[in-house]
């Protein structure tokens, strides 16, 4: 449904990072800067919702000038954008990620628990390594994840992965988990398990309630299965070219990809009726 257009301007866009904002590892294209920033002095609220962690997700936002929250960890934590401050956390209890964790152990997958907007890893390898280089930090290498964590949640638990591997460990996870976690898929390479509470949706409106924006003012632009939620939350739902047909299936407005500078074109044409019809 590309030609749609929202029956109202959107008072606040909710923006995934990943696959939309930017390509993982690159920096974001100076279209897409300048036209958030137009829709800010428009007074148009602007949000990012990612599975970022903060420290991640932070000099994002810095560069497009944000002020008030942001969501991370996939909606597990809400944080605000100029002080980096966590607001709101709902980890993965610890007896559901160990669960996990010994489902994945057992197939020699590679493991990752969070706390404090740090990273855990039981080993420095390729894994490890590509996380570090899409978060911008380095992971603590301790000999053991349960231990280091006993006492402790996780702010969520990720399994980073082969590309080819992910459909396959996914539904494994989902298997493992039941109704205790939320399992999710983002970046090719990762499957993530959250708190059942949270999903990009559920904080998008939380977000909205706190910025005091009605429900049917919200736009959502995302690019992958962990983007379902989040445009479900929104009034006007766009997904990026480069989505999945399940996200396309779901949205009222197909755009551009990063290399194309969807998030501008999404921004012209919903925010200020630009046309640029595709």
């Amino acid at each position: 449904m590309s030609g749609a257009r929202p029956a109202l301007r959107p008072l606040l866009i909710a923006i995934d990072l990943d696959g939309t904002l930017v390509e993982p590892r690159r920096p974001v294209r100076p279209a897409a800067v300048a036209a958030v920033k137009r829709a800010l002095a428009a007074g148009v609220k602007v949000t990012l919702v990612t599975g970022r962690m903060i420290v991640a997700a932070k000099p994002l936002a810095d560069q497009i000038e944000l002020d008030g929250p942001i969501v991370c960890y996939q909606g597990a934590v809400i944080a605000d954008a100029r002080s980096g401050r966590i607001e709101r956390e709902t980890p993965l209890p610890y007896a559901v990620a160990i669960r996990l964790y010994e489902t994945a152990k057992a197939r020699d997958l590679h493991v990752q628990f969070y706390r404090d907007d740090k990273f855990y890893v039981e080993a420095y390898n390729k894994y490890a390594k590509l996380y570090a280089l899409t978060a911008g930090t380095e992971p603590i290498v301790v000999p053991s994840l349960p231990a280091a964590f006993a006492g402790h949640d996780s702010t969520k638990v990720n399994i980073v992965t082969d590309p080819e591997r992910t459909p396959a460990v996914f539904d494994l996870m989902k298997q493992t988990a039941g109704p205790d976690a939320y399992v999710t898929r983002s970046n090719p390479e990762f499957v993530e398990m959250l708190s059942p509470l949270v999903d990009k949706g559920k904080a998008l409106h939380e977000v909205a309630q706190r910025l005091g924006v009605p429900l049917d003012r919200i736009a959502a632009i995302g690019d992958s299965y962990n983007d379902l939620p989040l445009l479900r939350a929104a009034a006007f739902r766009i997904a990026m070219g480069s989505s999945p047909d399940e996200l396309k299936a779901e949205a009222d407005a197909v755009v551009g990809d990063v290399e194309h500078d969807g998030v501008a074109e999404a921004i012209e044409r919903f925010v200020f009726g630009a046309g640029l019809d595709r």
